[in-house]
């Protein structure tokens, strides 16, 4: 009995795959598992905790009040005359979700190796699940900021709304890009040198101090002048300003700054899913 030349198949596992593939057909097929990863990390993440997702709520809060003591009082840093606990939340928020998602995706083969190494799917769906798991902290948080925006906004404090805010869709998805290809970058580094996993853990949090989420970017560059494009050179900068000027209408906005964090956003997402295509061949031999 003769075989046809040529079969159909619902999915076919090659050997090689273009290192700038995204895969968007596999995802798609794996959206389900996607889902489930997201609810996975939500709910163990919080399982036996007391206050459970009460938490997206008291960690912010926590954080302004401590930020604006130390940096609004102490050391007197202006806030380019939004109000105190306004600014820091802004700035805290996003500079959160940014940070979420460049730490969890930077161990994302350590931590799911032994699902790795048995099964198939598109190993892209892992650290994509962390950035859409984030994104429901990252949502919970925003609502707690329009909130307070909404109480000084009543009470008649100088800041206002504008089209810029409609910018924020995009924003939002520089945000997640910026994690997404950073941490990938990282995380097919750290397969063999695991000490990358140590110095991102304290080098993230110093990375915000030279970001403008503590201090308006108009403060920097009166303090340090012509070395204030150290500050502008973070993509986070850029957004974080962005985003300030749209909502509380206070801030540092051109169209220049949010055009390089957009191409700087590009360059380390292809990056990462270069490495990352590159670095899961591989990792199981490392890991």
């Amino acid at each position: 009995m003769n075989q046809p030349d040529t079969e159909d198949w619902d999915l076919e596992i090659k050997p090689q795959a273009g290192l700038l593939d995204f895969k968007l057909n596999d995802l798609w097929h794996y959206r389900d598992l996607l889902i489930l990863l997201v609810r996975r990390d939500f709910v163990s993440f919080y399982k036996q905790t007391i206050l459970g997702p009460i938490w997206f709520f008291v960690q912010p809060v926590i954080t302004i009040i401590f930020y604006t003591f130390v940096f609004g009082n102490l050391a007197g840093i202006p806030t380019d005359g939004i109000p105190k606990p306004l600014f820091y939340l802004g700035g805290t928020i996003l500079w959160n979700y940014f940070a979420d998602c460049l730490t969890k995706t930077s161990t994302v083969f350590k931590d799911n190796s032994a699902l790795m190494s048995k099964v198939y799917f598109p190993r892209l769906i892992m650290p994509l699940s962390v950035v859409v798991s984030n994104l429901v902290r990252f949502t919970v948080q925003l609502v707690l900021f329009i909130a307070i925006a909404v109480f000084y906004y009543a009470k008649g404090s100088p800041v206002t709304i504008n089209a810029v805010a409609l910018l924020f869709p995009f924003l939002l998805l520089l945000i997640a890009a910026q994690g997404l290809g950073l941490g990938m970058i990282i995380s097919a580094i750290t397969t063999k040198y695991r000490d990358l996993a140590f110095v991102v853990t304290f080098g993230v949090p110093l990375l915000m101090y030279a970001t403008t989420v503590i201090y308006p970017l108009s403060e920097a560059e009166a303090k340090f002048g012509k070395y204030s494009w150290l500050i502008k050179f973070n993509p986070m900068t850029g957004i974080i300003e962005t985003f300030r000027y749209g909502f509380l209408g206070r801030g540092s906005f051109s169209f220049e700054l949010l055009g390089y964090c957009t191409t700087a956003t590009a360059i380390l997402l292809l990056l990462g899913v270069v490495i990352f295509n590159k670095a899961e061949k591989t990792f199981v031999d490392t890991v």
